[in-house]
């Protein structure tokens, strides 16, 4: 059976809202590794403070699960439903050879971005950044697909370059991710986003250049863990599991310089393991 005309107008309809969204700007959030009791138990507390209880550890992670699996819901949904969306429209079109390949280019376009948040979020939040073989060319690559052919953000460095330490420390390429992820939610009206050494020693410095540049309310405190389980919402939920991530791999995530049009991020990564003097 033929659609009707205006089925096929509501279905059109339907899947162009859903394409519009998945072209919106995206909000980062990603698959993490979930802090574990320990980490918490062993972040440095007030000496005034009551000691924690095993309650109070297991809320604080339930809630840090909760807001990172709503915004990942919240960053896949668009270019999902712009699929499923995409499928019903080629139903309704029939043998509408046009139609049919406009819905084919907007599917394939929808699944690129789905894959590349997923593949940026492997790294800067599950078992793939672990990955020694991960380099930071690989997280230039993950952040370009991430931004897509007609994205409004540039990246503007070199990773073959000096990056700040020397060797690279375990973990620094999903810190990196993590830390890149960050300074892009800075730059709702499009910019560039460099990587440089820091002035200090193992210091990496993210600079995020831009018109307009926002820092959401409390993403300082958010990295530094200084908040509570109810002071967080969906979007301060990736500041607060990078600064537990980081903690874990022994690195220090902080929010540097902040202007109008410029805000920078510092990965201060650990020392290096000096080796042991011989008798």
């Amino acid at each position: 059976m033929w659609p009707t005309a205006s089925r096929t107008r509501k279905s059109q309809a339907r899947f162009e809202k859903f394409w519009t969204n998945s072209d919106s700007r995206p909000e980062w959030g990603g698959l993490f590794q979930t802090p574990s009791i320990r980490q918490i138990m062993n972040a440095p507390q007030p000496q005034t403070s009551a000691p924690v209880s095993a309650s109070e550890i297991e809320n604080k992670t339930a809630s840090v699960i909760e807001l990172l699996a709503s915004r990942i819901c919240h960053d896949l949904v668009s270019p999902v439903g712009a699929i499923n969306n995409g499928v019903e429209f080629m139903e309704d079109v029939g043998d509408d050879a046009e139609q049919r390949k406009e819905a084919l280019d907007l599917i394939s376009h929808s699944a690129s971005q789905a894959s590349a948040k997923l593949m940026a979020f492997r790294i800067a939040y599950g078992a793939g950044g672990k990955d020694p073989n991960i380099k930071p060319e690989d997280v230039q690559k993950a952040i370009s697909q991430l931004i897509g052919p007609e994205g409004k953000i540039s990246q503007a460095w070199d990773p073959y370059g000096n990056l700040g330490p020397k060797p690279l420390p375990f973990g620094f390429c999903k810190m990196l991710m993590c830390t890149m992820m960050l300074g892009m939610e800075c730059l709702v009206k499009g910019g560039y986003i460099s990587v440089r050494p820091g002035e200090e020693a193992n210091q990496t410095v993210i600079i995020a250049e831009g018109k307009d540049v926002l820092v959401r309310e409390n993403v300082a405190e958010a990295l530094n863990q200084e908040l509570a389980p109810d002071q967080l919402d969906p979007r301060l939920a990736h500041p607060y599991a990078i600064g537990v991530i980081a903690e874990n791999y022994g690195f220090k995530i902080r929010l540097g310089d902040k202007r109008e049009d410029r805000v920078t991020f510092v990965i201060q990564s650990p020392a290096p393991e000096q080796p042991s003097e011989t008798a």
